[in-house]
């Protein structure tokens, strides 16, 4: 379980720098080491895990919403 800290800074790095994030967690990870100097090997993995996930998500969500929507034309 991740602390509500751990999902503060996540978010406020995925807002601030998007580009700079993706779904793979060994990129992530060198870019939460840039961004966040003095954070421990633990914290920032955590992070970088947590970005990953949610980048993963993000991806799977929009292509399981266009299946939906497609069989639901067919149906019709």
């Amino acid at each position: 379980m991740r602390t509500e800290q751990i999902k503060r800074i996540a978010r406020e790095l995925i807002r601030r720098f998007p580009d700079k994030f993706s779904d793979n967690f060994e990129n992530n990870k060198r870019a939460v080491d840039t961004l966040i100097q003095g954070a421990t090997t633990k914290v920032r993995n955590q992070i970088a895990g947590y970005i990953t996930r949610a980048f993963a998500s993000i991806q799977v969500a929009p292509s399981s919403n266009e299946n939906v929507e497609e069989g639901e034309a067919e149906s019709k």
